[in-house]
């Protein structure tokens, strides 16, 4: 049996409460005056030779021509000023909620990822990954609060705050809207709610009695459980791709309700599949060098960073079908959603590309490194750091534009939701023995080599 140590619970005790410090912090300093923010735009013009508000008060006295008096264009342009200033300022208030909703996903999808992993692995009746599904189970135990925790920002920021993720959650918005409008039967919060609450129904009950026959297959004197598994999986694996996708659909994609990618459930899941395939080999080294894991050896490694490497290109084959197909067709309600990203988010968009694809690509092409337990580390925290990029450059354009910054509202939130990833993972782990003793393919498993 695993027992999670003292340090590791105070490590992770302690990244919730900083973290929980520091995404306070966040929302309290993300409530700036109309006033406030106007001084913020001024230093910021005076600083650069000009900025949004001169461009804007420019733009502004142009549309009325040489004549205008100047009463008039100084009125024109003072309105101007005031809806930026006001624009700036519904952004800044938007950050804290966007970084804690980013990192509350980043950490809820590694737990489905490996959940889909995981109901691969027993449909498939795969002989070379019993000895790791102990790590499996662990790590898919945040889901439920994980998701539910997602679930809830939503909701949150759409009621408690100020429709600060999604706009369509604001009626002033869908009134002066046509597309939002023709969508409101669909995105509305009630159904919002009902869908997610749907999904997260799903996979919480495949998991719970996954688990649970694998704990009773242990002592069980026939296969009745493993092929209760077996059956369920499958059935899950079917739920899984349908939900998965509307999930991408409402919790990411709807931040930008213009727009609609017709691979983006794919492009979602494949990010989610690599980060969860990442976190079992992490949790598998740990474990391995706290000597809890004599079972697995460097082919069982090898085997899940091979996954690292293939899943790695196929997410990358995804972002390029849609990047490419997107820019090349050129259709302006297509083509603005990697506008915004080029414009804005330059380094966050190219950069997630080289962490994501290019850096995993040569570092796990060698076999021989891939049975390395420090290198697969490396790649793996790269990876992961990766695809919290990814959803970063998913979420926030949508709503805090040009206003982003990697500071304490988004460093703190991913310290809380890592703190409490640990915590209930680790936890989790100390429930049932690490070997799955009465799988039918655990001699298997424990023998594997190449």
């Amino acid at each position: 049996m695993y027992t999670f140590s003292n340090k590791l619970k105070m490590f992770s005790i302690a990244l919730i409460v900083i973290g929980a410090i520091g995404v306070v912090y966040g929302f309290m300093n993300s409530h700036k005056s109309l006033d406030d923010v106007k001084t913020m735009l001024a230093h910021e013009a005076a600083h650069h030779g000009g900025g949004h508000d001169d461009a804007d008060l420019h733009s502004g006295s142009e549309v009325h021509g040489e004549n205008t008096h100047s009463g008039v264009e100084h009125e024109v342009s003072e309105h101007h000023s005031d809806a930026h200033a006001e624009h700036v300022q519904h952004q800044l208030s938007n950050r804290p909620w966007s970084a804690l909703y980013v990192a509350a996903f980043f950490f809820m999808m590694i737990a489905l990822g490996a959940l889909a992993f995981y109901a691969i692995q027993i449909a498939s009746q795969a002989g070379w990954s019993p000895v790791l599904f102990r790590v499996m189970e662990g790590i898919t135990a945040y889901l439920l609060p994980g998701a539910l925790i997602v679930l809830g920002i939503a909701v949150a920021s759409g009621t408690l705050g100020h429709y600060n993720i999604f706009i369509w959650m604001d009626p002033d918005v869908v009134a002066h809207d046509e597309i939002i409008a023709n969508k409101s039967d669909y995105l509305n919060l009630t159904w919002f709610t009902i869908r997610g609450l749907i999904f997260i129904a799903g996979w919480a009950l495949y998991r719970h009695f996954a688990r649970k026959f694998s704990i009773a297959q242990d002592t069980a004197e026939d296969n009745s459980n493993f092929k209760k598994s077996f059956r369920i999986a499958a059935a899950f694996l079917v739920f899984f791709i349908y939900s998965e996708s509307v999930m991408s659909w409402d919790w990411i994609m709807s931040v930008d309700p213009h727009w609609f990618s017709t691979l983006f459930g794919w492009y979602v899941f494949a990010s989610m599949f690599v980060s969860g395939i990442t976190v079992i080999a992490l949790v598998t080294v740990y474990l391995k060098s706290r000597n809890y894991l004599d079972f697995v050896n460097e082919n069982h490694l090898h085997d899940v960073a091979k996954f690292m490497f293939a899943i790695s290109i196929f997410w990358t084959y995804l972002w390029f079908s849609q990047f490419m197909l997107i820019w090349y067709s050129n259709i302006p309600e297509e083509v603005t959603y990697f506008v915004s990203r080029f414009q804005d988010y330059k380094l966050p968009f190219l950069g997630m590309v080289v962490m994501n694809f290019i850096f995993p690509l040569l570092m796990l092409m060698n076999a021989e490194y891939k049975r390395m337990s420090w290198f697969v580390v490396m790649v793996g925290i790269v990876i992961l750091a990766g695809h919290y990029i990814d959803i970063f450059n998913m979420i926030m354009p949508a709503t805090v534009g040009d206003r982003w910054f990697i500071g304490i509202p988004e460093i703190a939130s991913v310290m809380l939701f890592a703190g409490l990833f640990i915590f209930v993972v680790f936890t989790a782990l100390t429930k049932a023995p690490l070997l799955v003793k009465g799988y039918p393919f655990r001699k298997e498993s424990e023998d594997f080599h190449y």
